[in-house]
């Protein structure tokens, strides 16, 4: 992992059924090695996202925008590790996160974690408040033969409040390469007639948990997980 960490890299997603995820993984077993976390093969994570109030940094995203942000705290359930990040998606499609070790996630953007938002962003703390949680449990693969790791993401489920929302069934597969390459699983994928093509796991949780926010241009990759989820295995 120390050699694949990938804080700069080109991002595929790809999403299908939880019962197809065995049959996939059988086939992946030459190429890549798993990530092994105090024993656990599937590590939890939990996830606090922020945006203002009006939601500008999910609009940004809804538009396609390039050089946009995602702002959020991340606890690494497994590793007791918490961290406050910060992923820009740049105008040449590439995804750079930066990060900053923190003790607690209290929901405040403060010390270590301000600075690394005012270098970063051109955003202020009080700008931005807490909107939701996205949790799931990961496995992580990475490639043998070069710089790439691909996750799978199962269990998914959204928090705001009391409001609580879980996405049965459905795996969502990144990518992650320092350049674009046609790796095992991207061929995997082919294979199976699995296109790329998803929405973000902080928009689709605001999409589920926010009413009458528009959504319309993830319309087509919302139509994808619901294609998913219903089709028969």
């Amino acid at each position: 992992m120390e050699n694949v960490k990938l804080m700069d890299r080109k991002d595929t997603k790809y999403v299908f059924k939880f019962q197809q995820l065995p049959e996939y993984l059988e086939q992946l077993k030459n190429d890549y090695s798993i990530l092994v976390v105090e024993t656990n093969r599937v590590s939890r994570y939990e996830s606090l996202y922020f945006d203002t109030k009006k939601f500008d940094l999910y609009h940004s995203h809804h538009r396609g925008k390039p050089n946009r942000f995602k702002i959020r705290f991340r606890k690494y359930v497994a590793s007791n590790l918490n961290f406050f990040e910060i992923k820009f998606k740049n105008n040449k499609g590439r995804t750079i996160k930066s990060r900053v070790k923190q003790k607690e996630i209290d929901g405040f953007i403060t010390d270590k974690a301000e600075v690394l938002l005012k270098e970063k962003t051109p955003l202020f703390p009080n700008e931005l408040e807490a909107k939701l949680w996205v949790n799931y449990s990961r496995i992580t693969f990475v490639n043998k033969n070069f710089p790439e790791r691909v996750t799978i993401d199962i269990d998914l489920s959204f928090k705001k409040d009391e409001e609580y929302k879980t996405i049965p069934n459905l795996v969502i597969a990144e990518v992650k390469q320092d350049k674009a390459a046609v790796s095992v699983f991207i061929k995997l994928m082919k294979k199976n007639h699995v296109r790329a093509g998803s929405i973000s796991k902080y928009c689709f949780g605001v999409i589920n948990l926010f009413n009458k926010i528009k959504h319309n241009n993830f319309k087509p990759n919302l139509n994808l997980i619901k294609k998913k989820l219903t089709a028969k295995y």
